[in-house]
């Protein structure tokens, strides 16, 4: 079953790197795309994907204030911070906002696939 990705992030670089990746991937499809945490929190609530992948910092809303409204709004959409800046985050502070799961920008692209697959476990 294919699962549906929401990609948050600022940098158009970053978000079709993002894109082109899940696309590419069998069991994944892009269904969306926003360019800071506001526009994020709107798509996520149309479009009610099964992931979201979402940047910190951005601008208008970022990252950490973004995923405190999808977990109120979504509560079993999980949410990766891929960030740059994702090690200034313990993996309890992440969770109290409602983030799933942390992956540095600075990693493989294989360690945001393998972090996606098990939390919507697709494989």
């Amino acid at each position: 079953m294919t699962k549906t990705v929401l990609v948050v992030d600022d940098s158009v670089p970053v978000r079709r790197t993002i894109c082109n990746l899940f696309d590419a991937t069998e069991g994944f499809e892009v269904c969306g795309e926003a360019a800071d945490g506001r526009e994020g929190v709107e798509k996520a609530e149309q479009l009610q994907p099964d992931l979201i992948i979402l940047d910190l910092s951005m601008p208008v809303m970022n990252g950490i204030d973004a995923a405190r409204i999808l977990h109120r709004i979504l509560p079993s959409v999980p949410v990766i911070l891929f960030s740059g800046h994702s090690a200034l985050f313990r993996e309890e502070e992440a969770k109290s906002v409602g983030i799933s799961a942390l992956v540095s920008k600075d990693e493989a692209p294989g360690s945001l696939l393998g972090r996606a697959r098990s939390l919507v476990h697709t494989d």
